[in-house]
């Protein structure tokens, strides 16, 4: 019987026989689990169906029939179905109809449609085993569909899979239809919507449309249980007037133009505003050691977009001034924020990712977080919005459990753009957080520490005959102050203690290095004397390569361990400046011909009192920031020029580095040297710190000069010229 069917279904083509493909009926249920994740995501696909309906109003409610069986109901003011289309479109899974017409008219109104894998009816399939629907146009009768996928799952075949239709050509069975909607009744649930699972319900529908969307023709009621009110799902006030924010575009080339906001919630902290500005060859750079797939240094593919990311403190003092200026339970503000928080998708206003909990860290900012806590943004701290469309970002396609974007080259910019945003969105959070005192010195602040006027103030009341109550508010003054430079000098001693580091530091990098140096010298001498393992003609090309590399590395260990001895003593030895700079340029010259810097060091040769190894950290820190930023400017006017003037009348010399990089905005000038301020968006803001300490340690100051000599950053700092000649090369 069973080969007497097939044969029916086999036909000759071309000398092979050819078969019907066939699907069993309980594919519908297996895809509806498989393919919406939960049922949380199956309710918001479901939502989403009204929103591509043309619908301005949706309500969903859990309610009990009179058989007192719970149902859901999802029912909407949309366009509503013809018979033609639940026949032809509706009852084909899979259906290519949203793809071939992504766009939905009513009046002179458009809007694009968010789905297209014509999989929506499956999220119902997911729900429950039983659905009603009953939809109604504006030019025909109200029409009942009957779908029960129990039945359909235990057909034989698909043949027998059918669904029940009826018209209502009078009354309208469902009363809240004006002219056209659509109602879905889904019984015999799936699973038990509790309390707790209709509040996770209610936030993830509430980030369905964009908090910062000023859009209002699509709203969402959310009904708990009968005769409760219908409640409208929206964010909260606070939410649109965040601490921190930084919002722009990225152009179809990658390049990013932002502003970032400081708005402090209460305080004396000044409000900001700042321009930022980047461009893809910086950020490709930046990124390139970190990707699966190829990509163009030239520019991004992944078409243009704008963002919106917004932060706040989250910690109990975050929290607490919150409250009280927007007269909200800290309880409320945590859950607003945990309801929203993350980095959200939007294609055409309409939430792409994250759909659930389980995909809320796409960009993986907690994993981030873990090394630098505190700096660091996590998911629980940032709502952000990014908007894409399906014009201008076909390839950011999201995959069929709709908990991610599908892997491309294009998908892969995407991420890193908006990684990069949030990178400098914590570099200036950062800088917003630290007191305004950082910039002090630390004499000042040791200097404050002092009672002297205090004592004076205190003798000049005495002796004018007044009370001894007279003193208190001089005391509490003198009180405050002290707690003031006590909290300062915790904060700067934590970033010194990472200073406090940098011996301990050397001295394993001193032990490693040397480790391997000995270890690779021995092969190199053994391919040597092994002529037949370089046989080819660009074996000793590369022999002596290597060989130039371990005595690189060799140099450097010698450059740096007298940092790693607890006898070192600063002056004890000599550097020629541009030596060193010759070294850290070689250290760096892999990025430096990357990108296409052109290099000039004097010819000269300058002796300077300091230690080669520091005077080693001082450029190279500086060196380091340039080449960095001079990624941001075009490719044929990158330079790097260092220039050496001594100091009149004076025994030391000032070195300047100038580069034709994007500069340093006017205001930062003097921020630049403050510990933990830093605009690289893997910075730790420690870099130039470190370097002006060490020419302070050498009684020298660094500074910059706005504009630069280039037209990008210009550093300088004077050291101590040597006071006698160099007995050997260093």
């Amino acid at each position: 019987m069973v080969e007497e069917k097939l044969k029916g279904a086999v036909e000759q083509r071309d000398g092979y026989d050819s078969i019907q493909l066939n699907i069993h009926p309980r594919v519908f249920a297996a895809l509806g689990k498989d393919l919406v994740t939960n049922d949380v995501v199956a309710v918001i696909e479901l939502v989403k169906n009204s929103y591509d309906a043309f619908a301005q109003n949706v309500y969903v409610k859990f309610g009990i029939d009179e058989t007192e069986s719970p149902y859901l109901e999802i029912l909407d003011d949309g366009t509503g179905m013809t018979r033609e289309v639940i026949e032809k479109e509706w009852c084909l899974v899979g259906t290519p109809f949203k793809k071939n017409n992504s766009t939905v008219r009513k009046g002179k109104k458009k809007r694009q449609v968010t789905g297209n894998k014509g999989l929506g009816r499956l999220s119902a399939a997911r729900l429950g085993n039983r659905l009603v629907m009953f939809t109604k146009t504006s030019d025909s009768p109200c029409r009942e569909v009957v779908v029960d996928w129990t039945k359909i799952s235990e057909a034989e075949k698909l043949s027998d899979s059918v669904v029940s239709i009826r018209d209502f050509p009078k009354v309208s069975p469902v009363e809240e239809f004006a002219s056209s909607g659509t109602c879905l009744r889904i019984f015999d649930l799936a699973e038990e919507w509790d309390d707790t699972r209709i509040s996770d319900l209610e936030e993830n529908l509430s980030r369905l449309l964009s908090p910062f969307s000023r859009a209002s023709d699509f709203n969402i009621f959310l009904t708990r249980t009968e005769g409760t009110t219908k409640a409208r799902i929206e964010p909260p006030r606070f939410m649109a007037e965040p601490k921190y924010s930084i919002n722009g575009t990225v152009d179809g080339a990658g390049n990013v133009k932002a502003t970032y906001r400081f708005c402090p919630i209460s305080g004396d902290s000044t409000p900001r505003t700042e321009g930022v500005t980047a461009t893809w060859p910086q950020i490709y750079q930046f990124a390139k050691g970190r990707w699966r797939l190829s990509h163009s240094e030239s520019k991004a593919n992944c078409g243009p977009f704008s963002f919106d990311i917004r932060a706040w403190d989250t910690d109990s003092d975050g929290s607490r001034e919150i409250s009280e200026k927007y007269n909200l339970a800290r309880r409320s503000i945590r859950r607003a924020i945990r309801a929203h928080k993350g980095i959200s998708v939007y294609r055409d206003d309409v939430l792409v990712l994250p759909k659930s909990e389980r995909g809320l860290d796409w960009l993986g900012l907690d994993l981030r977080r873990v090394s630098q806590v505190g700096r660091r943004l996590s998911t629980s701290q940032v709502v952000g919005y990014v908007s894409i469309s399906a014009l201008h970002n076909p390839r950011l396609e999201d995959t069929s459990d709709r908990e991610r974007l599908s892997l491309s080259a294009e998908v892969e910019e995407f991420e890193e753009l908006i990684t990069y945003v949030v990178r400098i969105l914590e570099g200036f959070r950062n800088e917003d957080k630290a007191q305004t005192d950082l910039e002090r010195p630390m004499t000042d602040l040791f200097e404050n520490l002092s009672a002297d006027k205090l004592v004076k103030d205190a003798t000049a009341l005495a002796k004018s005959g007044a009370e001894a109550s007279a003193v208190v508010p001089l005391i509490r003054e003198f009180d405050k102050s002290l707690n003031e430079n006590r909290e300062t000098i915790k904060r700067r001693f934590a970033y010194y203690s990472q200073l406090a580091t940098v011996g301990s530091i050397a001295q394993m990098l001193v032990h490693e290095i040397r480790n391997r140096t000995t270890i690779i010298g021995r092969f190199l001498r053994f391919a040597r004397t092994e002529s037949r393992l370089i046989e080819k003609k660009d074996g000793m090309r590369y022999l002596g390569r290597s060989e130039e590399a371990v005595d690189t590395l060799e140099r450097l260990a010698d450059r740096f361990s007298p940092l790693a001895n607890r006898d070192f003593r600063r002056g004890s030895r000599q550097s020629s400046v541009e030596e060193v700079m010759h070294g850290c340029l070689d250290i760096l010259q892999g990025d430096v011909d990357a990108k296409g810097i052109r290099t000039f060091i004097p010819e000269s040769d300058t002796l300077v009192d300091v230690d080669p190894a520091e005077l080693h950290t001082i450029i190279t820190n500086l060196l380091t920031n340039a080449v960095y930023w001079l990624a941001a400017a075009p490719k044929d006017d990158r330079e790097l020029k260092f220039e050496l003037e001594r100091v009149e009348d004076n025994d030391r010399v000032t070195v300047w580095l100038h580069d034709s990089g994007p500069g340093i905005n006017e205001d930062d000038l003097e921020k630049v040297f403050w510990p933990g301020v830093t605009h690289k968006p893997e910075g730790i803001g420690m870099g130039l710190t470190l370097a002006s300490e060490l020419v302070g340690a050498y009684g020298g100051r660094m500074r910059t000069m706005h504009p630069g000599e280039l037209g990008g950053a210009s550093f300088a700092f004077d050291i101590p010229c040597a006071k006698r000649r160099r007995e050997s090369p260093q």
